[in-house]
């Protein structure tokens, strides 16, 4: 997970939105743990569950903050759009757990990151059925090209679809789907695949 973290988190910029889906325990916290020592953000990152929203400055002027957000106690994407995360939203990095069909009017340009742990199916996760994060209803993009053992020429295609990871911790082996929306992640997906398989171990 957290060789995953360091590449996604030097593609990452101000204004953008992740959105973090699985199971519980499937590491969508200690992901963003990770993302935020790589950003070299303030504070510690712990679930926010009962606070909801916490901001992590970040003292480096060339790296922007982190906004870290639980909405699992959200009932629907109104109470999410209560939390007022427009503002300001454009300077940071917006984290949020458990925000799929909550999230989505945050950003049209988002990436949407399904974490699961062996034996489970990423689309079985909850709200984890990639169909559901289209923007078109009536599209697949899990039709789209979906890696599998990761063959990086798939993604340079006009339309990306999902690509699945594979993360070998100490404690577990776990499949990172990341699947892309809008213009901005088309080639940081290609640039992450490519790193990721480049440091792949032998």
């Amino acid at each position: 997970m957290e060789r995953f973290a360091s590449l996604l988190a030097a593609q990452l910029q101000a204004g953008d939105v992740l959105i973090l889906t699985g199971n519980l325990g499937a590491g969508k916290t200690t992901l963003t743990q990770f993302l935020a020592t790589a950003l070299g953000v303030t504070g510690r990152v712990s679930s926010p569950t009962f606070v909801i929203a916490r901001a992590h400055a970040n003292p480096h002027e060339d790296r922007p903050p982190l906004v870290h957000v639980d909405a699992y106690r959200l009932g629907d994407a109104a109470e999410f759009s209560d939390l007022d995360l427009e503002y300001g939203h454009d300077e940071a990095v917006t984290v949020i757990e458990w925000g799929r069909g909550l999230a989505e009017e945050l950003s049209a340009d988002r990436l949407e990151i399904v974490i699961t742990r062996a034996g489970e199916d990423p689309e079985a996760a909850p709200d984890a059925d990639p169909a559901t994060s289209a923007d078109d209803p009536g599209s697949d993009p899990a039709a789209g090209p979906d890696t599998g053992s990761l063959d990086v020429s798939d993604l340079l295609g006009d339309t990306p679809g999902p690509v699945d990871l594979t993360e070998a911790d100490e404690d577990e082996t776990r499949t990172i789907r990341l699947i892309p929306t809008g213009p901005s992640w088309k080639t940081r997906i290609s640039a992450i695949a490519a790193a990721f398989a480049e440091q792949e171990p032998a």
